[in-house]
């Protein structure tokens, strides 16, 4: 049976077999079924072709096809593809994961965390179409990078963060209001009369470093002020040191910084005082999470609190929906709110 074959099937309303991804993707049915069952036997370039082609047909293993028809995993994957250090370092992800953990708590689902690199995608592809879950949860700082989409066609995947095009609008996210945040944290400075107001953004390939850049410019362009002077770190403290310097090197006279993460602007503390000028007298500084660094730093950190465990518990409430068939909307965002303390 060739690709015509395959097609033919599908339109009279067959349901998509191993043997069909096999004709369509140009291999064996036993090839097809080690890609399925996770084997490293497979080469890598091999192992595309095969997804692509049960991507293409909307084929589910029969494994996973019993295992979502009857629940009996009762599992559901997070799956994280940042590096483990980011992710142990960053309370951003602890915040998240306890607020899924504390919503399975009252099901009967059971929670597989899987830390993933560039080089796992793969394996974690085969682990998700195995069989081995019921559904599963994405979250990342970097969630332009929606590689998971297609999956949803087979497996119900829900991801934390708007998606960065619209082509993906179909899938289901939870995502914060980061704009209005960003307007928040910068209308703040403005009441109290800062005039030459940074920012450091976050990364540009990103939602969150986009929406909170655009939320800094808005609120200035109304009052007249430079929408220029910003630079790009990459959340961690140390781009927050850099980014802040360049900054200071920039215009001398920076009075106000916002920094689109708390790390950040921990960072921006440490070049600031490098320059000899104090917070907040000299530059005030407002952060966005809202997380354990910001709390204890000396000054305390002004920042925009991020419900971060409410977005895993939704996250987790949305999921477990879709799993039992129950309708959700494809995205839920939630509001933010200014905590103000000694930093501004």
């Amino acid at each position: 049976m060739g690709s015509d074959g395959v097609a033919e099937k599908l339109r009279a309303g067959a349901v998509p077999t191993l043997e069909m991804v096999a004709a369509h993707a140009g291999v064996s049915r036993a090839t097809v079924s080690r890609v399925v069952n996770g084997s490293p036997k497979v080469t890598p370039d091999v192992t595309e072709v095969v997804q692509r082609a049960i991507e293409a047909l909307n084929y589910v293993p029969n494994r996973a096809a019993r295992s979502l028809a009857s629940r009996k995993t009762q599992a559901i994957a997070l799956i994280v593809p940042e590096s483990a250090a980011r992710v142990f370092a960053d309370p951003f992800f602890a915040s998240v994961v306890q607020g899924i953990a504390l919503h399975l708590a009252d099901t009967d689902y059971t929670l597989n965390m899987i830390i993933e690199s560039e080089s796992q995608s793969g394996k974690t592809r085969r682990y998700l179409l195995g069989g081995n879950v019921d559904g599963a949860l994405v979250v990342s700082h970097h969630t332009g990078d929606h590689s998971y989409a297609q999956l949803s066609r087979t497996l119900p995947v829900v991801f934390g963060g708007r998606p960065l095009s619209d082509t993906e609008s179909d899938n289901y996210f939870i995502d914060v209001d980061n704009q209005h945040g960003a307007e928040t944290a910068v209308a703040h400075l403005v009441a109290s009369g800062r005039t030459k107001i940074a920012t450091i953004a976050g990364p540009q390939d990103m939602p969150p470093g986009l929406d909170r850049l655009a939320g800094w410019r808005e609120v200035l362009a109304q009052h007249g002020m430079d929408t220029e002077l910003f630079e790009v770190g990459d959340f961690s403290p140390a781009s927050g040191v850099t980014a802040m310097k360049r900054l200071l090197a920039r215009e001398p006279k920076i009075d106000g910084v916002f920094a689109a993460n708390d790390q950040m602007a921990i960072g921006a503390y440490s070049a600031i005082r490098e320059a000899g000028l104090r917070i907040p007298e000299d530059i005030a500084v407002i952060g966005f999470d809202d997380d354990i660094y910001g709390a204890t730093a000396t000054p305390a950190l002004t920042t925009v609190h991020q419900p971060s465990v409410e977005m895993g518990r939704e996250m987790a409430r949305v999921l477990v929906k879709l799993i039992e068939g129950e309708p959700v909307d494809t995205l839920t965002k939630l509001k933010t709110s200014l905590v103000v303390r000694a930093s501004a």
